[in-house]
């Protein structure tokens, strides 16, 4: 099967292409190239070489020889689409409908779509499942749950979506994000010696290792069409539903040295929700994720260390989508909504300064 990776130099992309190729997938992949040089150990195993391409130009011509799409291309994060909100709608709602009719122009079927359980939002203490209604209370959940809804009018006979709604996402990944919250206490443990809460520690999380979203994706691909036609799967472990003290209290035990603290006046989360992965466990019973939230902070504390992060790096633009966005925008090299100014390769964040 020939699959194409939108957004393959991404935090997941970075992981699941290198993954899917093991399997014995053929890869292609686009991505906008906003991240370049944002690298851990290296960077992103190359796909050929190939000019930045933003999905919301992507045409049929662009898609045609692929079996089957995966869009993992996104705005990916809630401090981005606080930063301005109609960039967020602009890339990870307007641009995923672009892709995907351009697909389905192309007579690609399979078209999987990386969403997020954070479209449930505040969801009260009761596990939700795929049926739940969504409360989404960020820009960027509004957009993953607005995106399902028009993919799936374009479902029909000859074109398939599916959508995957990621759990919180960590594990070490050669295009690191350090914005995300297992990533996020276990470098500033090791680079500062303390786990800091900047809320209260309540809130619950439901969490998946990247590997093992790539498994999901790669169990839906080799699915038969009738079991993922249009249907959305929450993608992650019972056992990975867990309060963020819980995971600062991880960290702190695996990380030497390291003692736990709470901001001053620090409160309660808006995200705050439970999930059900029921569904996902029995439509793939062979599927087996494999990563806990222990084992995937001792693989990151592991990674951090063999890079060498420093307290500098955690604060810099390289691994804090925010601050390399912020820096694009100031240097001139993207406009408000993100697009680029050239087809040039951007420098990385060292190259721009701190």
């Amino acid at each position: 099967m020939r699959v194409l990776v939108a957004g393959d130099r991404g935090y997941i992309g970075a992981v699941m292409v290198p993954f899917l190729r093991g399997q014995g997938f053929e890869v292609g992949g686009l991505d906008s190239g906003l991240y370049e040089g944002c690298d851990l150990l290296g960077g992103p195993e190359a796909i050929g070489e190939r000019a930045p391409r933003d999905l919301r130009d992507v045409t049929a011509a662009e898609l045609q020889g692929y079996d089957a799409v995966v869009c993992l291309a996104a705005l990916s994060n809630d401090p981005l689409g606080n930063l301005d909100k109609a960039a967020t709608y602009s890339v990870n709602l307007d641009g995923t409908l672009n892709l995907a009719r351009a697909a389905k122009d192309a007579g690609i079927e399979r078209f999987l779509f990386a969403s997020s359980c954070s479209l449930y939002g505040a969801a009260g203490s009761e596990a939700v499942t795929e049926e739940a209604e969504l409360f989404p209370v960020t820009a960027y959940g509004e957009t993953k749950a607005l995106a399902e809804q028009e993919l799936s009018k374009l479902a029909d006979d000859n074109f398939s979506p599916t959508y995957l709604r990621n759990a919180t996402a960590y594990g070490a990944s050669t295009r690191l994000r350090l914005d995300i919250v297992v990533n996020n206490l276990t470098a500033i443990a090791m680079t500062s010696g303390q786990v800091r809460l900047e809320s209260d520690g309540t809130p619950w999380r439901p969490l998946v290792h990247i590997e093992d979203i790539s498994r999901a994706f790669q169990a839906v691909l080799e699915a038969p069409r009738e079991t993922i036609h249009d249907e959305a799967f929450n993608v992650g472990r019972a056992e990975d539903v867990v309060q963020v003290r819980d995971i600062a209290e991880m960290v702190r035990e695996s990380v030497p040295g390291s003692t736990l603290s709470i901001a001053d006046g620090a409160g309660p989360d808006l995200r705050n929700y439970k999930v059900d992965f029921g569904k996902l466990d029995d439509t793939f019973p062979e599927l087996e994720l494999q990563w806990s939230v222990r084992k995937g902070v001792d693989e990151l504390y592991d990674a951090y260390r063999r890079h060498g992060l420093t307290l500098d790096d955690f604060n810099s633009a390289q691994f804090v989508r925010l601050r390399r966005i912020q820096q694009l925008l100031d240097a001139g090299l993207v406009d408000n909504r993100l697009r680029r100014s050239t087809d040039e390769q951007f420098p990385g964040p060292k190259e721009l300064g701190r």
